[in-house]
């Protein structure tokens, strides 16, 4: 692998770190209260499954691209490299398609199912899960430029072999 490419490839990570963990500290840090009919109710992550998923992954996104960025890469390792690629893509993929559609149940509600919206009630919760979620959009771009480069570079180590 040249130079170039183990640069393009630690930048990427470090990036998608940089992603994953403004995702992570963003949704975390999600709050609001509201008071409707002289009861007050607090909206934060931990009231939903979904966000707590999401927060759960890009913690071990966030984990797994710091210590990835410090391991040499090796013929071995590079495929074990692209099977946890793999894995990150598709968890933060998952975690970010579960997370919008709560997002936009929250913003928008669901007639047929009487779920009323919540953005007008608590904004600034909304707002916040609005950027997390586009954080986190870019942490799971970023892990699918990673796989690219993964795949990439392990075909060329069988091509190189032959």
């Amino acid at each position: 692998m040249t130079l170039a490419n183990r640069i393009t490839i630690f930048l990427l990570r470090l990036l998608a770190l940089g992603a994953s963990v403004a995702a992570t500290i963003i949704m975390v840090t999600s709050h609001d209260s509201a008071q409707v009919l002289g009861m007050t109710f607090e909206a934060k992550f931990a009231n939903t499954p979904t966000f707590k998923y999401f927060v759960g992954v890009n913690i071990l996104a966030s984990g797994y691209s710091l210590i990835v960025l410090f391991f040499p890469t090796k013929k071995m390792l590079g495929r074990i490299l692209l099977i946890t690629d793999i894995l990150m893509t598709l968890l933060l993929d998952s975690s970010i398609s579960a997370c919008l559609a709560i997002a936009q149940v929250g913003k928008k509600g669901n007639t047929h199912a009487g779920w009323l919206p919540i953005c007008g009630q608590v904004p600034k919760f909304c707002d916040r899960v609005t950027g997390s979620l586009i954080a986190g959009f870019a942490a799971a771009i970023l892990y699918f430029l990673l796989l690219l480069f993964s795949f990439r570079n392990v075909l060329n180590l069988y091509t190189l072999k032959a």
